[in-house]
Formats: structure tokens, sequence, C-alpha cells
């Protein structure tokens, strides 16, 4: 199951990967944690609605080069996603899984409902490069979601 899941959406990451920046043009932990700040200030501004429509059409300052938020709502499944707008409406545990089988969706709506906000660092695929690299995604909870901003490990 794992592997056919992985296998399913490799095609779609490969195909991303020619209008995903270069290693060059990478998005910084940094940058990634503040455009979760700004994402979670334009969600209890604007209302739910009209945020995670902002979010997954991409609208700056909340998709930069290889970072963009996502959101994962209470049925966990995917409610925004600048990176992937096709996954909204899907499961996040099933689509939101690290190169080991692991959900980053579960872990990371854990880490926020538990504590409000918090990062978690795991294995990737990178469409940019075609490797599997380390990445670290900062999580908050605002309203009915989780959200969350990655970027890979600067190395």
């Amino acid at each position: 199951m794992q592997t056919s899941v992985i296998l399913s959406i490799l095609p779609l990451f490969i195909a991303t990967a020619s209008t995903t920046p270069s290693a060059t043009g990478r998005g910084t932990p940094l940058e990634a944690k503040n455009m979760l700040a700004k994402a979670v200030s334009h969600y209890e501004t604007v209302g739910r609605d009209r945020a995670l429509a902002d979010f997954t059409a991409k609208a700056v300052p909340f998709n930069d080069r290889d970072l963009y938020v996502v959101c994962i709502g209470p049925d966990r499944r995917i409610t925004a996603s600048g990176g992937f707008p096709e996954y909204v409406g899907l499961s996040a545990d099933v689509f939101l899984r690290d190169a080991d089988g692991n959900s980053i969706a579960q872990k990371g709506w854990d880490l926020a409902m538990l504590k409000g906000q918090g990062e978690i660092v795991y294995n990737w695929f990178n469409p940019a490069t075609l490797f599997i690299e380390k990445k670290i995604t900062f999580f908050a909870h605002t309203g009915d979601e989780v959200c969350g901003v990655g970027a890979y490990d600067p190395l």
C-alpha cells in the first residue's frame, strides 16, 4: 500500500520538477517559519474560507520559490495546498507521508494541537533535485486547521 501511494504520486512530483526552483532558489527554514506566521495572521484576519483559497491560489506572500502553505482540517483532509492544489480534499494521512512512510500530517497535527505550534524534521522527495532530502516543516494551529510551511535543510 505504502509503495503504491508513493509510486502513484511520483509522476506528479517529477512533472513539477521543471517548474520547481533549483537548489539555488530554495527557501530557507527561517523564511518558511516567517511565511507560516504570515499565513496564521492572514487566516485570523480574513477568515477561514478566504485564507484557504489564498493559500491554494499561490497568492503572495504564501508562495515563494519552493515554499508554500499547506493546511489540514479536523477531518484530516487537506484544506489548502499552494504546492499541490490538486490534493485539496484528499486525505492528508495518505498524501503527506515522508520518504520513510511516516505520516507528516499525523505528526504535524498532533504537535500543533498539543503545543499550538512546532516543527518536525523528516526525509522528503525533492522534485527539483529528484533526491530524498532532509526537510523541516513548521506547523501551527489556527482556527479549525493545522497549517504548515516547510523548507529543505540547507545542508
